[in-house]
């Protein structure tokens, strides 16, 4: 069952759990992939409810984006097994699949094609409407040596080589799995 939400009731939740992680969600043809995402906004542009999500381009996540364009937001609510965020956090779904190796329960969506991780109960369905890749000359200094210091590459957990497409999601769906 589903209880559908007006997501800026919830922004202040969302915005503090992604500080330790949420999982965002792909679907292609290749399956279902889950990882842990710690950078993202909620807005509104263009007169519509955005879920900004970045992702590394070296990322499994972001060949399965540029196909599908269209992702979840799967938010922790309540009691959580940390052990999801870690895996999905470590682990490449072009490696292993993780949904299947940490027995997650995919939720139907209602308007993407994307399910929801029951686990993590606050959903945002959401569909590519913009997407930018950042562009290394405008970032400062002090930022790239933070987050982008070039020691570890695009293959390995941790990389920082690489820089970050920004996917702006019109969320077309919220609720909260109960």
């Amino acid at each position: 069952m589903k209880k559908e939400i007006n997501v800026f009731d919830y922004a202040g939740d969302i915005l503090s759990k992604l500080r330790g992680g949420v999982l965002l969600t792909t679907k292609t043809a290749k399956g279902v992939n889950s990882m842990t995402i710690g950078w993202g906004m909620i807005g509104i542009e263009w007169n519509r409810p955005i879920f900004t999500a970045f992702v590394r381009e070296g990322r499994y996540t972001k060949e399965q984006l540029d196909i599908s364009d269209e992702f979840t937001i799967s938010v922790p609510y309540g009691k959580v097994d940390k052990r999801i965020l870690g895996v999905c956090g470590t682990k490449s779904g072009r490696d292993c699949d993780k949904i299947t190796e940490l027995g997650l329960s995919l939720e139907q969506p209602r308007v993407t094609s994307v399910p929801g991780i029951a686990e993590l109960p606050l959903t945002l369905e959401c569909r590519v409407i913009y997407k930018q890749r950042q562009d290394p000359a405008a970032i400062g200094p002090e930022i790239t040596k933070a987050s982008y210091p070039q020691d570890v590459d695009s293959s390995f957990h941790g990389s920082n080589r690489d820089y970050h497409i920004a996917y702006y999601g019109e969320i077309v769906s919220a609720y909260i799995i109960e």
